[in-house]
């Protein structure tokens, strides 16, 4: 059953309903907002983190919610924001380079428990995680969670006709990485 938005926000502004509607909230979307940060982050405790401060501040700022997106697209906006900083804050503490982080992220990646793929999808995400932050993310949200160009453009601020250059750029260094 899709869940009707609309009636959603209603509910969550409401203070009578807001406790029964911030818990479907968290049913309805906590699984996929969780994927999308943990495929920006990699470790699934930091990505456990994130995914409860997305939703503390979507709790915290339901009063300015205003519906001019979507719930969902304004869910996964918050998610994304706060990944991208928690990111950054990371590679600041580290002192890393853009490239040393990707380093990093391949080193979570093979060092996961988590992780139960064949060799096959470990060297997929290995190759993910070598992209450049942006194209990351973009190839994330459109090839695992099929998400229109529309809709990562307002989640990100981007215009579709640089989507879709991020998308083509990253599907490409995927391929070659496949190559070789």
């Amino acid at each position: 059953m899709a869940i009707d938005e609309k009636q959603l926000v209603a509910e969550l502004q409401d203070p009578k309903t807001a406790s029964k509607a911030f818990d479907l909230l968290m049913r309805e979307y906590g699984e996929k907002v969780y994927w999308q940060i943990r495929k920006m982050v990699q470790s699934h405790d930091d990505a456990n983190d994130l995914l409860q401060n997305c939703f503390i501040k979507v709790w915290n700022n339901l009063h300015n919610f205003r519906g001019d997106a979507k719930l969902s697209t304004w869910l996964y906006k918050i998610a994304v924001n706060e990944s991208i900083n928690y990111l950054n804050k990371e590679r600041q503490r580290r002192g890393l380079t853009e490239e040393e982080d990707a380093a990093f992220l391949l080193q979570n990646i093979e060092s996961d428990e988590f992780i139960d793929g064949d060799e096959l999808q470990l060297e997929l995400q290995k190759a993910i995680a070598s992209l450049p932050e942006k194209q990351r993310l973009v190839f994330n949200m459109r090839y695992y969670d099929e998400m229109k160009y529309d809709e990562m453009s307002e989640i990100l601020g981007t215009s579709v006709g640089a989507l879709k250059a991020s998308y083509h750029h990253a599907v490409k260094k995927i391929t070659a990485a496949f190559s070789e």
